[in-house]
């Protein structure tokens, strides 16, 4: 919903980004995303991009799922997406890094962990 809303509330589409990043929806979550935006009218496929995907190996790592998407998207903000962006590589990134709202509590008690995705556009001056 916010990678939606942001093409809606700046009236954008996917091809106006160089990137959409989220922060560790892993591959489950990649095809998720990429089938609900499609179902809204827009492809990301092509230029998505998934910081957990970028640092762990699904085949040999077994992630399923993704790690922890505070984790990586910080890793790979620091090491990857900012570089590009200072050299002038990426002009406009949509990030979006996502993450699990964890709390022992809820958790305890049984109830489901919400998550929280954010959107920041960074560009290139």
């Amino acid at each position: 919903d916010t990678i939606w809303q942001n093409f809606q509330d700046y009236e954008r589409m996917p091809e106006d980004y160089d990137r959409i990043i989220t922060g560790d929806l892993g591959s489950v979550g990649k095809t998720i995303l990429i089938d609900l935006l499609k179902e809204k009218g827009y492809d990301i496929s092509q230029i998505y991009m998934d910081c957990g995907m970028e640092i762990f190996d699904e085949a040999s790592q077994d992630t399923h799922a993704g790690g922890s998407g505070c984790g990586c998207a910080a890793v790979t903000f620091g090491a990857e997406i900012l570089p590009k962006i200072e050299k002038g590589i990426w002009k406009r990134v949509l990030f979006v890094p996502t993450g699990a709202l964890l709390s022992t509590v809820s958790f305890n008690e049984g109830k489901s962990v919400p998550g929280i995705a954010h959107g920041v556009v960074i560009e290139h001056c």
